[in-house]
């Protein structure tokens, strides 16, 4: 692997964004959400895939729209605001609903940000995992740009990955924040490309080619199965009925040219924080503190037979402290490559690794 310092990593990405338009501040932001993916080990959310995206449907298809202002739609419920991003860049959008959700939850316990006209914010975990380190519980859900996901027992994909991520505020407990963070597909867009770039095959039963036949090949994928057959269609159906209820668009037009003017074609949002005293009933048994009983809950499920289970953000965790161990972010040659291809495109030095 090679070491990359954050620095450079962020430099390069931030000039990447620049360089189509996008402001300075929402560049910068989207360039830390990126390592932050490669800092926890998403090899799937990294700069490249964030990247691929807005050549695909963001700044040059008209997807995402470079230094949009957000607007605040105004409502009569106190702990929740509504917003339509105007397409704006969904790195800058998610960090700042995060932030003003959590503002929220500090003054009334709960706090949610719904938006709408969106373009993809990548990685879900980073955010949730972000607001768990500042002791709060998060869970955001949205829809995904593309619909190449196959309803069961269909044939036809109507849905996106559409994405769940939670993150409970667990530091103290364990040592690192759970964080669960899932695709409702078998597999996520950007596990397809990694496979591509790097050689390999999908599991079973997680795609199929264009003739709707099930394939292992990543070269062949046409779309996606949801995992768990008809429970991963369920929780993507969470997502696209959230969005509905928020003012999104129809599956099959996002992404894509709407056929009329009237139908839109952008994502939707879903952010909520809670604070963990508002969920306190004070009667935690033997004496424990909140944190403790949280401790003593998860130490209980880790019984005997059960030692070498793996908590839901464990494998993130320990890939943070890898990155901290090698002073930097981890990149395959495969990666490393196509990062200075970019760089080459804005006549940017190469990143060279760290000695």
């Amino acid at each position: 692997m090679n070491v990359i310092a954050l620095t450079d990593h962020n430099a390069l990405v931030q000039a990447a964004y620049e360089a189509r338009g996008y402001l300075p501040d929402e560049s910068k932001i989207a360039a830390e959400m990126c390592a932050a993916a490669t800092w926890h080990g998403n090899n799937t959310h990294n700069a490249l895939k964030a990247l691929h995206l807005d050549d695909l449907f963001g700044s040059k298809a008209g997807g995402c729209v470079p230094g949009a202002e957000i607007e605040v739609i105004p409502t009569r419920f106190a702990a929740t605001e509504v917003w339509n991003s105007h397409k704006k860049l969904g790195q800058a959008v998610a960090k700042r609903a995060f932030d003003r959700a959590i503002e929220l939850a500090e003054q009334f316990g709960v706090g949610i940000v719904s938006v709408d006209n969106c373009f993809h914010y990548l990685w879900g975990g980073g955010y949730v995992i972000d607001a768990a380190k500042r002791g709060y519980i998060a869970y955001t859900n949205c829809t995904s740009t593309l619909a190449e996901v196959v309803p069961f027992m269909g044939k036809t994909p109507t849905l996106g990955t559409n994405p769940h991520s939670w993150g409970l505020p667990t530091t103290e407990a364990i040592g690192f924040p759970i964080c669960i963070d899932w695709a409702t597909s078998t597999v996520a867009m950007g596990r397809v490309q990694q496979l591509k770039r790097e050689g390999g095959t999908l599991p079973p039963n997680a795609a199929v080619d264009q003739d709707g036949n099930p394939t292992t090949d990543p070269n062949q994928v046409s779309a996606l199965l949801p995992f768990g057959a008809h429970k991963g269609y369920g929780m993507s159906l969470i997502n696209e009925l959230t969005a509905a209820f928020i003012g999104g668009s129809l599956p099959l037009h996002r992404g894509r040219k709407s056929p009329s003017e009237d139908e839109k074609n952008s994502t939707s949002f879903f952010f909520q924080i809670i604070h963990p005293d508002a969920l306190n009933a004070g009667a935690f048994a033997q004496g424990r503190t909140q944190s403790e009983n949280i401790k003593a809950v998860i130490d209980n499920i880790l019984t005997t037979g059960n030692e070498k289970s793996i908590l839901p953000g464990q494998l993130e965790a320990a890939a943070a402290k890898r990155s901290e161990e090698a002073g930097g972010l981890l990149f395959t040659d495969a990666e490393l490559t196509e990062l200075n291809e970019i760089a080459a495109k804005l006549g940017l030095p190469a990143l060279k690794p760290c000695s």
